[in-house]
């Protein structure tokens, strides 16, 4: 029994999974941001131009 439990504690097999994951989250929410940003200013440059050509 000690056995399995110092082999399962010393096992870090699962330990990459888990860090491309927290990456691929981080990356993830930068996108998000990045594009909610880039929304938010394309809609105020497409106001301005329909209230310029009205």
């Amino acid at each position: 029994m000690t056995k399995f439990v110092t082999r399962f504690a010393n096992d870090e097999s699962g330990a990459t999974a888990i860090e491309y994951g927290l990456i691929a989250a981080g990356i993830a929410v930068a996108i998000i941001g990045v594009l909610t940003t880039l929304g938010t200013n394309l809609t105020g440059t497409f106001t301005s131009v329909a209230t310029e050509m009205v």
